[in-house]
C-alpha cells in the first residue's frame, strides 16, 4: 500500500487562489518558495494565514507548502488560511469542530462589485448640484 505524503487544501478569497499542501515535519512554512515572514511582510497577514495551525495545536508539527496566485497579499493570506484549514481536516477529521468554531472553514464571499456603465465606478456618480 502506498502512503500519502501530502494532504491538499484549496482556499480562495476575492480573486486569490492558494493551493496548500500539508505534511508532517518540523514546522517549515513556504509560500511560493519563500518563508512566510518574507512573503507576507505585514505581521497581520502571516499571522492570519497560519491561524488554523495555532487553533488546532499543530503549529511546529507540520510543514506547509503553498502556491498562491492572483489578487493581492490580503486576499492571498485569506486564501492560505482557508486552504490550511481544509488540508488540516483531510489530515485529521477530528479537528473539524475546533476549526469550524474558529470560523476557519467558511469562505469569505465578498468580491469587488463591478463598475456600472454611466458611472465612475461601482456606485460612484458625478457630484450632484441642485443649483
Amino acid at each position: 500500500m502506498q502512503t500519502i505524503d501530502f494532504f491538499w487544501g484549496t482556499g480562495r478569497r476575492k480573486t486569490a487562489v492558494a493551493r496548500v499542501r500539508v505534511r508532517s515535519g518540523e514546522g517549515k512554512v513556504l509560500v511560493n518558495g519563500r518563508e512566510v515572514e518574507n512573503y507576507f511582510p505585514r505581521l497581520i497577514w502571516s499571522k492570519s494565514a497560519l491561524e488554523p495551525l495555532r487553533a488546532s495545536g499543530m503549529e511546529g508539527k507540520l510543514d506547509v507548502l503553498v502556491k498562491a496566485e492572483g489578487g493581492g497579499l490580503t486576499g492571498q493570506a485569506g486564501a492560505v488560511r482557508l486552504g490550511v484549514a481544509r488540508a488540516l481536516i483531510k489530515l485529521n477529521p477530528d479537528l473539524r469542530p475546533v476549526l469550524k468554531r474558529g470560523g476557519f472553514l467558511s469562505r469569505d464571499s465578498r468580491m469587488v462589485e463591478r463598475k456600472k456603465y454611466g458611472l465612475k465606478g461601482a456606485r460612484g456618480r458625478r457630484q450632484f448640484s441642485k443649483r
